[in-house]
């Protein structure tokens, strides 16, 4: 059987270029799909009176990024049947948490523009129900599938089995990154010039420990995500939605987990966790004073907007914050 062997990190790379020219091909086609089926973003209107010009923007742009990533990825392990040793079998475990995660947000999207006006999208409830009944399955299959069952910590030389305890710990940070990024999709480029770094650093992380096929996944992801950016860039002509945003988040945990450097992913993701952490800081100082609030407005990036920020201000800083803590979370990784 032929056998193909090529250097990780330039074929990673090439895959996620070709991922960028297959997205940004895409996107125009998608815009206007969505356009015809009247997919527009709903804004609440507590948010900042700017935000009210975003009304009817498409949203839904996920499937930007999710399309070109699983053609690839699929398209990569067709060809491992026919003798060419392309992809592992095992990177079908990130792309269905981003395929199922991505289809539960592109619900949730289409609920939230077809759905009951008083509602913005599907039930919380029935939300986190599915994605903890997603997490579950994808769980299971990284412990007993992968033999995944340990943490990786740094300073310390050998990762740390910790049995069962990876199942509950891994649902744990599926979800909860997979609603983190949906709370940082609020401003234009910011979920996912976040996301893309994130991505790039386990991509590192993973050529370190020689997963190369983790690093090609991991790069065709950031090749896609910087197509999405092109149109998603101020002022957007495209909104990520639930479909992506759930999709990204779920995605780069599993990424970690497969890694087992997973106890650097607050820091890695250090962004997602603030954005989440002040909407329960704000959400429970507000309760417990009966109306006092620590922030002008959670989630934070709304904080400053509403503090003087322009837009573009707040992402940029943003993201560079983001690129500092990824570069953290690979030194942590490296110790």
């Amino acid at each position: 059987m032929p056998t193909i062997l090529l250097p990780v990190m330039p074929y990673s790379l090439t895959l996620g270029a070709l991922a960028f020219l297959g997205a940004v091909i895409w996107g125009r086609p998608l815009i206007n799909l969505l356009r015809a089926k009247a997919i527009g973003a709903q804004i609440r209107i507590e948010l900042p009176e700017s935000y009210q010009i975003k009304v009817g923007t498409p949203t839904m742009g996920g499937l930007l990024f999710i399309v070109p990533v699983a053609l690839i990825t699929v398209g990569l392990n067709i060809g491992n049947l026919l003798g060419f040793n392309l992809i592992g079998q095992s990177i079908l475990v990130p792309l269905s948490a981003l395929v199922g995660y991505g289809t539960l947000g592109a619900i949730d999207d289409y609920m939230g523009v077809r759905g009951r006006r008083e509602q913005f999208g599907m039930l919380g409830r029935h939300k986190i129900l599915i994605q903890t009944l997603l997490a579950l399955a994808i769980t299971l299959v990284l412990y007993f599938g992968l033999g995944k069952n340990s943490i990786a910590i740094p300073t310390v030389a050998q990762p740390i089995y910790i049995g069962l305890w990876y199942i509950p710990l891994a649902i744990f940070l599926i979800v909860g990154f997979s609603n983190a990024v949906n709370l940082t999709d609020g401003m234009d480029a910011l979920a996912g010039t976040t996301a893309a770094t994130s991505f790039v650093a386990y991509g590192i992380i993973a050529f370190l420990q020689g997963q190369n096929y983790l690093v090609a996944f991991s790069f065709t992801v950031v090749g896609a995500v910087l197509a999405f950016l092109w149109y998603n860039a101020y002022p957007a002509e495209l909104f990520m939605g639930d479909a992506g945003a759930l999709a990204l988040g779920a995605t780069l945990a599993v990424v970690a987990l497969m890694t087992g450097q997973y106890l650097i992913l607050p820091v890695i993701g250090f962004i997602f966790v603030a954005e989440t952490l002040s909407v329960m800081i704000q959400v429970s100082y507000f309760k417990a004073t009966k109306g006092k609030r620590v922030f002008k407005m959670s989630p934070l990036h709304n904080h400053f907007k509403l503090m003087g920020w322009s837009e573009t201000q707040v992402t940029q800083r943003f993201w560079l914050i983001g690129v500092l803590a990824a570069m953290l979370g690979i030194a942590l990784a490296l110790l």
